[in-house]
C-alpha cells in the first residue's frame, strides 16, 4: 500500500507539471486551477516582490505567463515531499529551457511548495523559488579552487 506522500505525489506532481509547462506557453489557467482561492495563500516568486491574498497571487500569474513562450522543456526534480492529513509540502529544482520576453533561455530555481486539500483536492497555498547560490564544482572540496 503507497504512504500518504506517495499518493499525494502520484496525484499532484503529474497535474502541477502539466500547469507549469502551461504557464512557461503563456497560459496561467492550469496553474490558477491548482491553487487555492482561499486565503491565506502566498507566493515567494523568483523575479517578483512577495505577493500575499488570492487577488494579488493570481495577478502576479497572469504578469509570469505573459513574459514565457516556447518551453522547450520544463522538469520538477522532488529533492523532498512529505504528506500528513491535509498539509503537503514538496522542495526540489525546476529545470526549465524556455523563451523570456522572447529570448530563449536555460535556468533552474529552487522550488518550495505548500499544499492544503480542500474538498477531498489538494491546493497549492505557497511557492517559494529562487536561483541556486553559485556553489563550487565538485572537485573543488579536493583541489582547494572554485569553478565559476
Amino acid at each position: 500500500m503507497p504512504s500518504p506522500t506517495e499518493t499525494f505525489l502520484a496525484e499532484m506532481l503529474p497535474r502541477q507539471t502539466a500547469a507549469e509547462r502551461a504557464i512557461h506557453q503563456g497560459d496561467q489557467e492550469p496553474r490558477t486551477a491548482l491553487w487555492s482561492q482561499a486565503d491565506p495563500v502566498s507566493l515567494f516568486g523568483a523575479w517578483l516582490p512577495i505577493r500575499t491574498g488570492w487577488a494579488d497571487v493570481s495577478a502576479a500569474f497572469k504578469r509570469v505567463a505573459a513574459q514565457f513562450s516556447d518551453s522547450r522543456e520544463y522538469r520538477f526534480e522532488v529533492i523532498a515531499a512529505g504528506a500528513s492529513g491535509d498539509l503537503a509540502y514538496t522542495i526540489g529544482f525546476e529545470h526549465n529551457t524556455v523563451s523570456l520576453n522572447g529570448t530563449p533561455t536555460t535556468y533552474t530555481l529552487r522550488a518550495t511548495h505548500v499544499y492544503r486539500r480542500e474538498d477531498g483536492e489538494w491546493k497549492i497555498v505557497h511557492r517559494h523559488a529562487d536561483r541556486p547560490p553559485d556553489e563550487p564544482a565538485p572537485d573543488a572540496e579536493f583541489t582547494g579552487t572554485h569553478s565559476r
